[in-house]
């Protein structure tokens, strides 16, 4: 491994001297399947195990009796809630959730709400709605936005911390042989472009060569969701029984070891993604990502994939050829991932974090003490 990743990946929190009590705010949480819920599992997770003392406040409910290094709290009464706020050192909104938020205003505690998602109407202050969610960004201490795309729509001002991932799941498996080449992961909506995938192997088994490798063009679509009959119907139509697999829907280890038996990722999103953690995921199980040019993707592949044009077909197609067909690119794009991946490495983007609110904190103790000067 190149020793730059070495030095990104063994980064340590143990220069954060402050013991804090971090509330975490997570609108869902585990068992919910989900980009925001895997970033909060992830970044709550590496909080506590830095040395700071968390409690995950949530309105999702669990029968697994799943366990984890900090406290869960799901479902909160108003009790509940202000004794969180009251509890606490500073307030970890991730993404906007006044419900479990507003006792906030009681408390003036320090706080950062990260940005996970669009809100596209933050451009327009008219409404009681527009104005609460202006109200809440504005009375952070810090707003943070998961790319560059998420700021720019959202939150001119906000600071860019991207996404992790979660690393103990999502890695090189040996013993698996890589032989298939096409995965889709995602929920099986029109939003996530299933269907493209599919074309994509339609328009590719009709032209030459019709292989790769000697293997011939297959895609697997891992997920579940309202489209799938629609997309087992197209897939019927279009006779790609032999060449198109749906698996259903996996997670955790099912998920990595599928991903390592593939060499090339498609996310061929409709909708405009604020980041894409399913990039990370797919790059850390050695995937090669082909990504759609709208949102947060771009900033989630960074040079370590391929961008085409969002909703075009031929342009996925395109993308396609130009990596299978050149030896030479795949080698760059592998070697660019070892890197991009160390950089969204979960202790890596957890110092971010920490940089800011340890220096929240500070600035917040010096305030009161100055103010505790002045009124004695």
């Amino acid at each position: 491994m190149n020793l730059a990743v070495i030095d990104l990946t063994n980064q340590k929190l143990s220069s954060f001297k402050m013991r804090l009590k971090i509330l975490f705010l997570s609108h869902y949480f585990h068992p919910h399947i989900g980009g925001i819920e895997t970033i909060s599992e992830v970044l709550a997770r590496t909080f506590a195990e830095s040395g700071h003392e968390v409690h995950l406040l949530t309105w999702s409910e669990d029968n697994t009796s799943n366990s984890f290094p900090f406290k869960v709290i799901r479902n909160p009464n108003k009790t509940q809630l202000f004794r969180a706020h009251a509890w606490a050192n500073l307030v970890f909104e991730n993404n906007p959730c006044l419900r479990l938020s507003w006792p906030g205003m009681l408390f003036k505690r320090p706080s950062i709400v990260v940005l996970q998602t669009w809100l596209s109407d933050l451009s327009s202050t008219s409404g009681i709605s527009n104005q609460i969610k202006h109200w809440s960004l504005s009375r952070a201490d810090r707003v943070v936005a998961i790319s560059d795309a998420v700021r720019k729509r959202c939150y001119p001002s906000a600071t860019i911390i991207a996404n992790s991932y979660n690393v103990d799941n999502f890695k090189i498996i040996s013993g698996i042989n890589r032989n298939s080449n096409f995965v889709f992961v995602g929920r099986l909506v029109s939003d996530k472009g299933a269907i493209l995938a599919i074309q994509a192997i339609h328009h590719l088994l009709h032209q030459e060569p019709k292989e790769i490798n000697g293997t011939q063009y297959s895609l697997t679509i891992v997920g579940d969701g309202p489209e799938r009959n629609n997309l087992e119907r197209a897939v019927a139509d279009l006779h790609l029984e032999n060449h198109v697999h749906f698996t259903g829907s996996l997670s955790g280890e099912k998920l990595a070891r599928c991903l390592n038996q593939h060499k090339y990722l498609l996310v061929p999103s409709v909708w405009e993604e604020p980041f894409g953690i399913v990039a990370l995921e797919g790059m850390a199980c050695g995937c090669i990502p082909i990504v759609s040019d709208g949102g947060g993707l771009p900033d989630a592949v960074g040079n370590a994939g391929l961008k085409f044009k969002r909703g075009d077909v031929d342009a996925l197609v395109q993308s396609i050829q130009k990596l299978v067909n050149n030896s030479t690119l795949e080698k760059q794009l592998k070697e660019a991932a070892n890197l991009h991946i160390a950089a969204h490495h979960p202790r890596v983007i957890a110092k971010k974090y920490l940089t800011i609110i340890e220096s929240i904190c500070k600035y917040t103790d010096k305030k009161s003490l100055s103010q505790s000067e002045l009124g004695g």
